[in-house]
C-alpha cells in the first residue's frame, strides 16, 4: 500500500497497489476529485482491483460525514455475491454421462432453463418479500411517483441474472468440492434509482452553488435533507431486492445441482456455508470515533472474521476470505479481480475464438446463448485475481481457492 498526497489536496488517498504506475490515468484523477471534497473523512481508498468507473473509481471506499452519493454507490445499487458449498467430490461425478453431456453440462443447461438471462425476465411475477414491504409501507415511496412502477416491475425480475459481468459459476475448491457462486445484483431496479437521485443531486448541488464540480458527477445529498432520506430509502430497497435476488437464483441453481447428481450419480446432496454479501451500497458505520457514510463502490466489507467473497473471471480462479478488520481501508477489500481491459477493447484485443478454445483446454463448461461478445467478460480482460491478492494480505485471509469448472452467462 501506498499514500498519496500534496498540498493541493484535501485528503490523502491511500492505494492498495505497490506504485503510482499500476494505476490508470482516468482512475488516478477521479482519485484525486474524491480527495477534494470536503465532507470526507480521513482518507480515499483504492483496493488493489481498481480502475475507472463513473465519477468514482470501482474498487474505490470513501467515508462520508452526514452525506450520501448515488455515484458512488453506483447504479447496481447492491451488486454482490452469492456462494455456497456442497459434500460432493467433482471427481465423483466427472466422468458420469447423461442425456445432456456430463453432469456439469446438465446443470448448466438446467440453470439456462430455468433463471432468465441478459434482459430476460419472467412471464409472471415471482416472490420477493422486499418489494412486498415496499407496497405494504407506500407511504414512504409516494413522494418519488416516477419511481413507484418500479415496485411491480421488480416482480418480474427478482431471480434473473442480468448480463455483463454477472454469472452464476459451477467450481471446484481446493479438496474438490463442488461449490456454486453468483455475481448479481438490483436488475432495473437499481440503475432507475441511481439514475433518478443522481439526477436530483446534480440539480440540487446546482441551486447550492456546490464547490463539488459537476463535472465530477459526484453530486450529493445531505442525509438530513429530505432528498437525502428519500434517496437511502430506495438504496435500501434495491439492497434487500439485491439480496433476494441473488438469493431465489442460488436455491433454483441447488435444486437443480440436487436433482441432477442424486438422478446420475445416486449421491445425496448436502449444502452449507452460505455467504451473501453486496460489494455496491453504503452504509452508516463507526470508523475512527465517527459514524459516518461508508461508501464501497465495488468493494467488499471485511470486518475481522467477517466472510466475504472475492470472484476472478471465468476461467480463473475466485476466493473466500476471512477479514481482517483493517481500520485503514474502513474493514474493506477488494470486491474482484478488476479489468484490466474495457469490454470494448477486450472485444478488440481477443477474438471469440481465442475465448473458445482457452475455456476448452481448462475443461470449463461455458453456458451462453450466443458467444459473439465473450471476450468482453473473457480472463485476459482481468486483472491476474493472484496478484490482486498479493496486494492486500493485511486486509483478508483466504480460506477458500476456487476454479471454474462451469458458468452461465448472460
Amino acid at each position: 500500500m501506498f499514500v498519496l498526497y500534496n498540498k493541493n489536496m484535501r485528503f490523502p488517498i491511500k492505494v492498495w497497489l505497490e506504485e503510482e504506475s499500476r494505476m490508470e490515468s482516468n482512475c488516478l484523477e477521479q482519485a484525486y476529485r474524491l480527495s477534494q471534497l470536503p465532507f470526507l473523512h480521513k482518507w480515499v481508498c483504492l483496493m488493489p482491483d481498481t480502475h475507472a468507473g463513473k465519477g468514482m473509481p470501482i474498487g474505490g471506499v470513501i467515508a462520508a460525514k452526514d452525506v450520501i452519493i448515488p455515484n458512488a454507490v453506483g447504479s447496481d445499487i447492491g451488486c454482490g455475491m452469492d456462494f455456497i458449498s456442497t459434500n460432493i467430490r467433482m471427481e465423483e461425478i466427472q466422468d458420469i454421462q447423461t442425456g445432456s453431456g456430463s453432469v456439469i453440462q446438465a446443470i448448466v443447461g438446467g440453470i439456462m432453463r430455468a433463471v432468465p438471462l441478459g434482459t430476460d425476465r419472467y412471464k409472471t411475477p415471482q416472490p420477493s418479500s422486499a418489494l412486498d414491504r415496499a407496497k405494504e409501507e407506500k407511504e414512504k415511496y409516494e413522494k418519488n411517483p416516477e419511481l413507484l412502477p418500479l415496485i411491480e416491475d421488480g416482480y418480474f425480475q427478482a431471480g434473473s441474472l442480468g448480463g455483463g459481468n454477472h454469472f452464476i459459476e459451477l467450481q471446484e475448491d481446493e479438496e474438490g468440492r463442488l461449490c456454486i457462486m453468483i455475481h448479481s445484483g438490483s436488475r432495473h431496479l437499481g440503475k432507475a434509482v441511481c439514475d433518478y437521485f443522481h439526477k436530483k443531486a446534480v440539480e440540487l448541488n446546482r441551486r447550492w452553488y456546490s464547490e463539488v464540480k459537476e463535472e465530477y458527477r459526484l453530486a450529493f445529498f445531505p442525509v438530513e435533507t429530505e432528498e437525502g432520506r428519500q434517496y437511502i430509502r430506495w438504496m435500501k430497497l434495491a439492497l434487500d431486492y439485491a439480496f433476494e435476488n441473488r438469493a431465489a437464483m442460488l436455491e433454483k441453481t441447488c435444486a437443480i445441482v440436487k436433482e441432477t447428481i442424486e438422478k446420475h450419480a445416486g449421491k445425496a446432496v448436502e449444502f452449507g456455508g452460505e455467504i451473501n454479501c453486496h460489494h455496491n451500497y453504503a452504509a452508516l458505520e463507526n470508523h475512527y470515533g465517527a459514524n459516518v457514510w461508508v461508501h464501497r463502490k465495488g468493494a467488499v466489507r471485511v470486518r475481522k472474521g467477517e466472510l466475504a467473497v472475492i470472484p476472478g473471471a471465468m476461467g480463473s480462479y475466485s476466493y473466500v476470505v476471512e477479514g481482517k478488520g483493517n481500520p485503514e481501508s474502513f474493514c474493506s477489500s477488494s470486491h474482484g479481480a478488476g479489468r484490466n481491459y474495457s469490454r470494448t477493447g477486450a472485444m478488440r484485443a481477443f477474438t471469440t475464438e481465442k475465448v473458445m478454445v482457452d475455456l476448452k483446454e481448462q475443461g470449463v463448461v461455458l453456458g451462453k446463448r450466443k458467444k459473439h461478445d465473450v471476450a468482453e467478460e473473457c480472463r485476459f480482460a482481468y486483472k491476474d485475481i493472484e496478484q490482486v491478492m498479493a496486494q492486500q494480505t493485511d486486509l483478508v485471509t483466504p480460506v477458500r481457492k476456487l476454479r471454474t469448472a462451469g458458468v452461465v452467462k448472460g
